[in-house]
């Protein structure tokens, strides 16, 4: 940048000493921009690090009656034991939501999409010292509505049509939906220029990006989530649990056996929990579809009455849930004697969900890790003693869920027969 100045001393244009002015004060040199000169690529660098910690990730907020049931265990015993504790809760509270229907699911959804953002973006606030840009928080979380408003509008539109037509407000609101979108984004664009302010328009722009980028990546994902859900709570429910299988039977191989390191961005990944892990979840997840299959409410899409005003699963369950015979390759018949065997294809289909959800998957984590790193932080934030922050634990569902959105159209619809957008009654 120094040198840059050099350069340009000469014949200065005559906006240059305002210029030069706006960029001093664009804070080049607090973020470290001012060293990008080369050979000095590595985001690790020194110049990238924070005056204080950017967030209270690695405070203790472990329960007290936690941390005095463990005293006296080693730390890295005591660690075992909160994530179990934490990790079984969890999965606890995973399984009443099940039982509870598609609308608590949906709602948590966008309860865990809205902390992902929040706690993305905050760590946006904290790096680039922007507390004081006028209207900025306030136009994040008005982008965040909009976008939702986009993506849920579309789905309504999509899977109540019967309630749509019915309702003369909602024909006005889907006819224009998009249009209207459209309308307050332009309001919340047209908004962040006028709140332009000289001597911070480089930093105004970092967070522009920033909060953008969050919504690419959070809010989009959360809309394929739903929308898997509404083909059938399966492809809902087996995908989450692949993930969590993974990550637990990961960490639990890694824990017990690791020696080998796996990947730079998370020292603590190791090959044995990372082989170790693939082959649990290729197990479980054949398992779990197989017993899925087997019921209804489950393997039929969320479908909305417009007679009852309620989500409805009930269907003939498609061909791909319905036990079929399979003739297994000679290798196999000479090896286990048998010549057929009879599975449910959405348990072959599981397979291909399991490998994807071990083998990319976890690089989603790797992901969120490199970014981590890159800003001097453990955690996204400190919500679950052990496990860090609610984006801690979805780094890898959110690309799990876009796997998943995609294999249900290149490779499913057909068989379920379902046209996509098609309303349902």
């Amino acid at each position: 940048m120094t040198e840059l100045r050099k350069r340009g001393g000469g014949g200065a244009d005559p906006d240059s000493a305002d210029n030069i002015s706006d960029k001093e004060a664009d804070g080049d040199d607090r973020l470290g921009l001012a060293g990008d000169a080369e050979g000095e690529c590595d985001g690790d660098s020194k110049a990238d690090t924070p005056d204080y910690p950017l967030s209270t990730a690695d405070t203790d907020n472990t329960p007290e009656c936690l941390n005095k049931a463990l005293e006296g265990l080693p730390p890295r015993w005591k660690n075992y034991w909160i994530r179990g504790v934490l990790s079984l809760a969890m999965i606890s509270g995973f399984f009443l939501i099940i039982y509870m229907g598609p609308i608590a699911l949906i709602l948590v959804v966008m309860s865990v999409q809205i902390k992902c953002f929040q706690e993305i973006i905050t760590i946006g606030y904290r790096v680039y010292h922007s507390y004081d840009l006028p209207w900025f928080r306030t136009l994040s979380w008005y982008f965040l509505i909009c976008v939702n408003y986009f993506f849920y509008g579309e789905t309504v539109a999509d899977y109540f049509g019967a309630l749509v037509q019915r309702e003369e407000p909602l024909q006005f609101l889907a006819r224009y939906h998009r249009f209207i979108s459209f309308a307050l984004y332009l309001a919340g664009f047209c908004m962040f220029v006028l709140s332009l302010v000289k001597k911070h328009y480089r930093l105004q722009f970092y967070m522009f990006a920033w909060t953008h980028v969050t919504l690419l990546i959070v809010v989009t994902q959360s809309h394929l989530v739903i929308q898997n859900l509404f083909e059938g709570m399966i492809w809902f429910i087996v995908p989450i649990s692949i993930v969590i299988c993974n990550d637990i039977m990961a960490y639990l191989f890694g824990f017990f056996f690791g020696r080998t390191p796996l990947i730079k961005l998370s020292p603590k990944k190791t090959w044995e929990g990372f082989i170790g892990g693939f082959f649990a979840t290729v197990v479980f997840g054949f398992i779990l579809a197989y017993l899925l299959s087997q019921f209804q409410c489950f393997v039929c899409p969320v479908g909305f009455n417009s007679e009852s005003n309620s989500f409805t699963v009930e269907c003939e369950p498609s061909d791909i849930f319905v036990m079929q015979e399979y003739t297994l390759p000679t290798v196999l018949q000479n090896t286990l004697t048998w010549k057929t065997v009879n599975l449910y294809p959405f348990a072959i289909h599981s397979i291909f969900l399991s490998s994807f959800g071990s083998l990319i998957g976890p690089f989603g984590g790797f992901f969120a890790s490199g970014f981590k790193r890159a800003f001097k932080i453990k955690d996204f934030a400190n919500t679950i003693p052990g496990h860090g922050g609610i984006m801690d634990r979805f780094d890898c569902q959110y690309l799990m869920a876009t796997f998943t959105h995609v294999y249900i159209a290149s490779f499913v619809r057909g068989a379920l027969d379902l046209p996509h957008g098609a309303a349902r009654e």
